[in-house]
């Protein structure tokens, strides 16, 4: 498969032993749609139709791009499977998925074989394309292929997201995580609590660089979505196949809701009303206090968000739950006598307290709530699954209890993290997570059993913002190492010490052009141009290798 360069790596190809080695695709090429691959038939249409100039109209026949759900495809390999076969005799290309989803990731790989020039906007040289005659039959390894997107600390206009879902599409990712509220910022619209974003989704400055830098930029910052953006980013994600977990963080990471609602707050012990959005970084104190009143308003934040993201496509409602510090809570006579009349043993149950009210709730209304591994603390909510972010400790629990996990250790997917030693990179952070690296994390953790093993949902990368301030940033940090989080999470790929990182590499090097007509800003492979670096502005590297926990 290095010959072809695909990305992520299929199970099997095979190149026909006789005839042909290539066909042709031209302006008599057709697309013939069966039942339940109209979105594919579209998109091909207005993906290789921009990037070759063909016409790509209906039509069956020889000369025709034929997709079809197979029943049998989706007996061996699921919905998400498909076998794409080129040069047959009663059709030019032939994409048969399992269900919808698997004959959209067969378009993908279509794309690839097409050559980097298929990810361009508009044709760069003659209409007619040449396609390598092969069989290619595919499934993933996971079901959750994802990556969080952080669009709190540093906002990310709507056109970015959706152009971020298209990057999403064409690594075979499925699941885009949206961190939509924090202490620095408040990005969803919602109706009934305006000063959410008229308040809330703005801060005067910025700190530049890590928390520790003495350096600010004075720019105010800021943004939110509006209700029929989410509409459209969730309708322009699921045309792609994409689940989109929205997140509104609870009770912690809250400074943003604070300063527009000053009654959220712990006002016995702060004086809330002269909290402004958070413009630094780092675990901030303030949170939400633990009172009905607090409960009805974030139902209220939640029935809005239930409507703007239907269960059909985001069955997942993420609450957050992490960094909440206790500080505020063990100085509060009313958290206190909250505490007592819950019958709690401490705040950390306090907290958990909080989750198993909005689990309840999102359960009641069908949805299933995701947090991050703190809401283990104090006892885990009957139902919720688990981003296990702080190592692979949280997620081993959470499994061995039955709960569904997803990986995204720090210390092998933040995005956020340097890509390499020495003073080039710009503003560094955490330990070195180099591409090889990336390849080489395993998302279930060794000695799990069967049956744990099976609560394993899948992976995600995560990428936090504080230190990414525009759109180059973003694409500089995730690229290239995003190619290689998915192979590992769609490949059958072989334990983490036999992996074949050359051939990888090989591939990166077409990959490259296709980043490169995506106009994509990645990390180059020798390292950062100048104009990527960030002189003078103060990161927080640390040494070694990271920790497995």
């Amino acid at each position: 498969m290095t010959d072809l360069a695909l990305i992520p790596a299929p199970r099997t190809v095979e190149h026909p032993a006789d005839g042909p080695r290539h066909l042709t695709l031209d302006a008599r090429t057709t697309i013939d749609a069966g039942p339940g691959t109209g979105s594919t038939a579209r998109w091909l249409r207005t993906v290789l139709g921009a990037a070759t100039g063909l016409p790509l109209t209906d039509g069956a026949g020889p000369g025709s791009v034929r997709l079809r759900i197979s029943p049998d495809v989706a007996r061996a390999d699921g919905p998400e499977g498909y076998r794409l076969t080129t040069g047959g005799p009663e059709a030019a290309v032939v994409i048969e998925g399992g269900g919808p989803a698997g004959v959209f990731w067969g378009a993908q790989t279509l794309r690839q074989l097409l050559g980097p020039e298929a990810y361009r906007g508009a044709p760069v040289g003659g209409g007619a394309r040449e396609l390598p005659c092969v069989t290619v039959e595919d499934r993933p390894r996971f079901g959750w292929r994802g990556l969080m997107l952080d669009v709190s600390r540093h906002f990310t206009p709507k056109d970015g997201v959706l152009r971020y879902l298209d990057l999403l599409a064409a690594h075979k990712l499925n699941v885009f995580h949206f961190h939509l509220t924090d202490d620095q910022g408040w990005r969803i619209e919602i109706k009934r609590h305006p000063r959410l974003t008229e308040v809330g989704s703005w801060r005067a400055r910025s700190k530049w660089g890590h928390r520790a830098s003495p350096l600010w930029d004075d720019t105010p910052h800021g943004g939110f979505y509006t209700q029929d953006d989410i509409r459209e980013i969730v309708a322009y994600a699921a045309e792609r196949h994409i689940t989109v977990v929205p997140e509104i963080d609870i009770p912690g990471h809250s400074q943003a809701a604070i300063a527009a609602y000053p009654e959220l707050g712990n006002t016995d012990v702060v004086d809330t009303a002269s909290l402004t959005v958070w413009d630094t970084w780092g675990v901030n104190p303030n949170v939400l206090a633990p009172t009905e009143a607090v409960l009805r308003f974030y139902e209220g934040v939640f029935e809005e968000v239930l409507d703007l993201f239907p269960a059909a496509t985001s069955p997942f409602v993420h609450v957050g739950g992490d960094e909440c510090p206790k500080d505020q809570w063990k100085a509060s006579p009313a958290a206190q006598d909250r505490i007592r009349e819950l019958g709690l043993a401490d705040e950390n149950e306090l907290q958990s307290w909080f989750i198993r009210h909005f689990d309840r709730w999102l359960t009641a209304r069908g949805r299933r709530l995701i947090g991050w591994d703190e809401i283990l603390e104090g006892g885990l909510a009957e139902g919720a699954a688990v981003s296990s972010w702080r190592g692979y400790g949280g997620g081993i629990a959470a499994a061995n209890a039955g709960h569904d996990v997803v990986m995204c250790p720090e210390q092998h997917v933040y995005l956020d993290y340097r890509q390499a030693p020495g003073d080039e990179e710009p503003v560094p952070i955490a330990y070195v997570r180099t591409l090889e690296d990336v390849y080489r994390f395993e998302p279930v953790p060794p000695g799990l059993s069967p049956e744990a093993a099976a609560h394993i949902l899948g992976t995600q990368a995560n990428v936090w913002t504080e230190v990414m301030e525009n759109r180059s940033r973003v694409d500089y940090q995730v690229f290239p190492r995003l190619a290689a989080f998915a192979e590992v999470a769609w490949s059958a790929l072989p334990a983490p010490e036999a992996r074949d990182y050359p051939a990888f590499e090989g591939r990166m090097t077409t990959h490259y052009r296709r980043l490169d007509a995506l106009g994509v800003d990645y990390r180059p492979p020798a390292g950062p141009y100048a104009r990527q670096q960030r002189p003078g502005i103060i990161g927080r590297p640390r040494e070694g290798t990271p920790p497995n926990v």
